[in-house]
């Protein structure tokens, strides 16, 4: 095991948050993540949500946006391993992609089961 280093701890931030920012660069469906995430926290605002449905939607835009950057990450890794045509390696990037839905989904209907009540109570 290598001796602790802050400075090895400062890099290691350094490329997480590079990582962070090249999925948003380059990533459409991280944009939309971020747009609903944004959303979310505005009408979170606007409703005053509680602090138990405020760690429950920030869980899941967290979760949401990791599972993002690690769909990513793999469909990297992939086409660099795999740069030709190939079944498995489609299935493979097709299986992370679903991870991601499977959260999003997840996500959506929580959020509308926080967030449905309180608009009703508008009308």
């Amino acid at each position: 095991m290598a001796k602790f280093s802050l400075q090895k701890r400062g890099l290691s931030f350094k490329y997480a948050f590079k990582g962070i920012w090249l999925a948003i660069r380059s990533q459409h469906n991280m944009w939309i993540h971020l747009i609903i995430a944004t959303t979310v926290i505005i009408a979170g605002i606007y409703f005053c949500l509680s602090a138990t449905e405020w760690i429950i939607i920030t869980m899941l835009i967290t979760v949401v946006l990791a599972l993002e950057i690690m769909n990513t990450a793999i469909e990297v890794f992939i086409d660099w391993l795999s740069p030709d045509e190939n079944t498995n390696a489609g299935k493979v990037k097709d299986l992370a992609a679903g991870a991601v839905l499977i959260g999003a989904i997840g996500a959506a209907i929580i959020g509308i089961v926080i967030f449905l009540p309180k608009i009703m109570a508008l009308f």
